[in-house]
C-alpha cells in the first residue's frame, strides 16, 4: 500500500534551504520516493496557511519505505546541511 510524506514547511533561511534540497531529492529517490509536490504554496480553501510556508507531499511504495527514508544516512545528511533552516511538522500517511 502506497504511503505519502507530507510536511508543512516553514523556510527560516534560503540558503540553508538551498544546500538541503538537492541532498533531500537525492535521498527520496534513493529510497524509491517520488515528489508529488515539492516547494509549494496551496489554494487554500479552509483554515489558514502562513505567507513563506510551503507544502511537500512525497509517495513512497510502503510506510516501511517512508520510515527507512527517513531514518536514513542520506536524509540525516541533508537534515545536517539544511543547519536549522527549517522549521516543518512531518506526517506519514497511508495511502488507499
Amino acid at each position: 500500500m502506497p504511503a505519502y510524506v507530507i510536511s508543512e514547511v516553514t523556510i527560516l533561511d534560503k540558503d540553508s534551504v538551498a544546500a538541503y534540497k538537492p541532498l533531500a531529492k537525492r535521498s527520496v529517490e534513493e529510497f524509491g520516493g517520488t515528489y508529488l509536490a515539492r516547494d509549494a504554496v496551496p489554494e487554500t480553501l479552509e483554515g489558514s496557511f502562513d505567507e513563506g510556508e510551503r507544502l511537500v507531499i512525497i509517495r513512497f511504495e510502503t510506510a516501511d519505505d517512508a520510515r527507512r527514508w527517513y531514518a536514513s544516512e542520506s536524509y540525516t545528511e541533508a537534515i545536517k546541511a539544511s543547519k536549522g533552516g527549517l522549521d516543518r511538522r512531518l506526517f506519514i500517511v497511508d495511502g488507499l
